[in-house]
């Protein structure tokens, strides 16, 4: 991947492009006036286009040259063609603006904007060479905990995006790439297509085309997106987008399923986003039909792997997709913090309160102290019982050594008794006593 190191000039080519998209957006521009092929070749000022790489809402994305000051490869937007409205140039503005108030190695770097003669705004990006978060997961057979590690910096991306006063509002894997930096991954936000500053008014009007077209997609798009209001929209609804896709990384299904959103009318699909709750991802898990190949692709066997995401990872998804924005995390860098505190085997946030389960995990997050201690306790005890017993036997052996003793001094008494007898016997038979008569034995 080509990363950025020069941003000087950015503000001022920005200042001359918004003039130039503004005054586009006065005066609607044919497409056919500045119709951009697909072929190699065309240059826009210091830039040749090499080939199309793919396309969004309102973008299309090339592949190109940068030949000075530098000569690198960039990745070049241009509005797409067919849709030259005032609304979309001005939305198209508002991205370029957005991307150039970034700063962080997880979001894509604006390096250049500028307008093409018929004043259609294009922006020059760092090229991301990279795939869908999802799909680099998959092909590597990551584990969840590693899973939830690039998770977690994506988080940190989009907080430093929040800080900004700059709204997403289209997160999904596709709009998230994973690509290697000293052979690590790094995940990478792109395409703040429709983005919206929390500071700024921006000049977008509508989630939806004037030809209906849904703009987001809406598998990841939250509740309050779904009102179409366009007005009430904070950071929370990024934190919604990052709960499915997090849903995504664990469960390998969306939420909610993608050919019912694709195929429902536009009323249903706003009632499904608005109402319905969906089943917890290991409740999910035990209902998908490819769960085999799911659990493969985590390096784990399909039971397991429901019981690994059940509890702690349950919560945190749920607390993310909450419809009541209130109750989901505060700010993306609160979703990190739970998601390093479960890495942790720490208690979550969105754990409901417990006293068990704060032991629980403190005797998993802490396995080796407490085997140690418990075998410490154990050799207590079982000294203590030893202690005892030796003492019992003591005292046991005490007074039977009592009881003979007794014994002893009642035969020494008795021998002594026995003894004076005699004695006094042969006193009373001596010759003195007698008046040297004898005695006979009757006597």
């Amino acid at each position: 991947m080509l990363t950025a190191h020069e941003r000087g000039g950015d503000e001022s080519a920005i200042s001359r492009a918004t003039t130039r998209g503004a005054a586009a957006a006065a005066t609607v521009v044919a497409a056919s006036a500045d119709e951009l092929p697909d072929a190699a070749g065309v240059t826009l000022d210091k830039y040749t286009l090499v080939r199309k790489l793919g396309e969004g809402g309102f973008g299309v994305v090339y592949l190109a040259e940068q030949v000075e000051p530098v000569r690198r490869q960039v990745a070049v937007k241009i509005i797409k063609l067919g849709m030259d409205t005032r609304e979309v140039i001005a939305r198209f503005e508002a991205e370029r603006q957005a991307l150039a108030l970034m700063d962080h190695p997880g979001i894509a770097t604006v390096l250049d904007a500028g307008a093409t003669e018929a004043g259609r705004p294009y922006f020059v990006m760092e090229l991301v060479r990279g795939e869908s978060i999802t799909s680099y997961c998959d092909r590597h057979n990551l584990e969840l905990s590693a899973r939830l590690a690039l998770f977690r910096q994506v988080c940190q991306a989009v907080q430093h995006a929040h800080q900004k006063g700059i709204i997403h509002r289209d997160l999904k894997p596709s709009n998230v790439l994973v690509t290697l930096q000293d052979n690590n991954p790094v995940p990478k936000v792109i395409d703040f297509g429709i983005a919206k500053a929390t500071h700024q008014r921006l000049t977008e009007r509508t989630m939806f085309t004037e030809h209906r077209q849904l703009i987001g997609t809406p598998e990841y798009m939250s509740p309050e997106q779904a009102e179409m209001t366009g007005l009430d929209i904070d950071t929370r609804s990024d934190i919604y987008s990052l709960g499915v896709l997090l849903y995504e990384l664990l469960t390998g299904v969306t939420p909610f399923d993608s050919r019912k959103l694709r195929s429902a009318a536009y009323g249903e699909i706003q009632r499904i986003i608005r109402e319905e709750t969906p089943a917890k991802p290991s409740t999910r898990l035990s209902s998908v039909d490819s769960l085999p190949s799911i659990a493969a692709h985590r390096q784990t066997e399909p039971r397991r792997l429901g019981l690994m995401v059940r509890g702690d990872l349950d919560w945190i998804v749920m607390k993310a997709l909450e419809k009541d924005r209130t109750r989901r995390y505060d700010t993306a860098s609160a979703f990190a913090a739970d998601i390093e505190r479960y890495l942790e085997n720490e208690p979550v946030e969105a754990s409901p309160p417990s006293a068990v389960y704060r032991v629980r995990k403190f005797v998993k997050r802490n396995r080796g102290r407490v085997i140690a201690a418990s075998l410490v306790v154990a050799v207590f005890l079982l000294g203590s019982v030893g202690t005892a017993g030796g003492l019992i036997w003591a005292l046991n052996e005490n007074e039977r050594a009592n009881d003979a003793a007794t014994r002893a001094e009642a035969k020494e008494e008795s021998a002594r008794h026995m003894l004076d007898f005699f004695v006094d016997l042969f006193d009373e038979a001596s010759p003195q006593r007698t008046g040297g008569k004898p005695m006979t034995v009757l006597e």
